[in-house]
């Protein structure tokens, strides 16, 4: 507080660093608490004089004096450990045995009537409300979850996770570890991508206009599904193709790239004229049937 305020007398336009201005304020305060554990200091001083004179004025000699201020602490006799030990289990001791026996026997074995011990009590008067809580918490106000549902719970996180990482991993492939796939979504998503970017290279439909026709049996840099991908990823700028590695992610890649190879055989019309080395494909014939009808409807 008296840093606030010594800062806040401080001209705006001051000369004074701002790094000062506080170490000004912190002395402030530093000064303050010292002042005050002297005046504390200078004030239980005064009430030790006060007090000498009080009792000396009441007949006090100075040894009692002496002893009324500085009393003698009187030592702690320590219980034998049997004491405790009885406080504890809530025992009778030995001594008191005679009067804590029942009255009846049975051949010759007698019976105390110790209590119940504090500690035991304590846990089973401990579970009670343990159990109370138990049942409002996950049976009346259902703020806890109970099993099934903490099931489910966990379950829905890990699906999460899951697709997390599948949108993290799905961006790590390369043209070492693409696979060739034939899931719709996929090839849906390659579709799009294909129509974005390389329509006006390759056509609508595929079927090369400046680019190649990519729906024949010609290849000019290989057919297999990791050819194609490093043919995108890294272009071919000899032959016009640029590359595509710093526009589309991995995943889009490898999307376009299985759209292309699930167009093989699909014959649009007007094809261009045939460039590269004769491959076979190696997709499904029931693919190439979904691509050809895929391609027929678009054409529609």
């Amino acid at each position: 507080m008296t840093s606030l305020l010594i800062i806040g007398l401080v001209d705006d336009h001051s000369m004074i660093p701002g790094d000062i201005e506080n170490y000004i304020g912190y002395g402030a305060i530093m000064t303050a608490m010292l002042l005050f554990l002297a005046a504390m200091l200078v004030l239980l001083r005064t009430f030790k004089v006060l007090t000498r004179i009080v009792l000396k004025s009441e007949g006090y000699t100075e040894e009692q004096i002496i002893a009324e201020m500085n009393p003698v602490k009187l030592k702690k006799v320590k219980k034998p450990s049997g004491e405790v030990w009885n406080k504890l289990l809530s025992l009778r001791p030995l001594s008191e045995e005679k009067e804590i026996l029942i009255a009846h026997d049975y051949d010759g074995i007698q019976e105390l009537d110790n209590p119940i011990p504090a500690w035991f009590m304590y846990l089973f008067y401990g579970t009670i409300i343990f159990a109370v809580g138990y049942l409002l918490n996950y049976h009346v106000f259902h703020t806890g979850q109970l099993q099934y549902e903490e099931y489910k719970t966990e379950m829905a996180q890990a699906e999460v996770a899951h697709k997390l990482y599948l949108s993290k991993a799905a961006n790590q492939v390369d043209e070492n570890t693409v696979k060739l796939v034939h899931d719709p979504a996929v090839i849906a998503s390659g579709q799009a991508i294909f129509k974005t970017n390389c329509v006006p290279c390759h056509g609508d439909h595929a079927q090369g206009v400046v680019g190649p026709n990519l729906t024949d049996d010609y290849w000019l840099h290989g057919n297999k599904i990791g050819d194609l991908f490093k043919t995108v990823k890294y272009g071919v700028l000899t032959k016009g193709m640029p590359t595509w590695e710093k526009v589309l992610t991995p995943k889009q890649i490898s999307d376009v790239v299985n759209f292309v190879k699930s167009i093989h055989g699909t014959n649009p019309a007007n094809p261009k004229a045939p460039q590269g080395i004769k491959e076979t494909d190696d997709a499904p014939a029931s693919v190439k049937k979904e691509s050809a009808k895929l391609v027929s409807t678009n054409r529609s």
